[in-house]
C-alpha cells in the first residue's frame, strides 16, 4: 500500500526537508532534491512506521474492548434488590 499525501502536507514537507538540510547539513537542497528524499522516505521508512501505527492502534482498541466487559455491565435481575 503506496503512502499518499495530499498536496499541502507534501508541500510542507518538502519545505521542511529543503530547511533541515540547510540548517543541520549546509547545503541548499532543490525541490527536485527534497521530492526525490521524501520518496524514498515514504517508500522505504513510511512503510515501518504506518506498520506500527497500526499495531499501536490495535493494542489500544484492544484495551478498550477489555475495559467493556466492566464499564458497560449492568446487573441483570436487580429490580428487588434495589429496594
Amino acid at each position: 500500500m503506496a503512502i499518499k499525501l495530499n498536496k499541502e502536507v507534501e508541500q510542507r514537507l518538502l519545505g521542511s526537508i529543503q530547511r533541515y538540510c540547510a540548517e543541520n547539513m549546509d547545503e541548499e537542497v532543490g525541490e527536485l532534491k527534497a521530492r526525490l528524499l521524501l520518496d524514498y522516505c515514504l517508500r522505504e521508512i513510511g512503510p515501518s512506521v504506518y506498520n506500527q501505527a497500526i499495531l499501536d492502534a490495535q493494542a489500544a482498541m484492544q484495551e478498550k474492548i477489555a475495559e467493556i466487559e466492566t464499564v458497560c455491565y449492568e446487573s441483570e435481575f436487580s429490580y428487588w434488590t434495589k429496594k
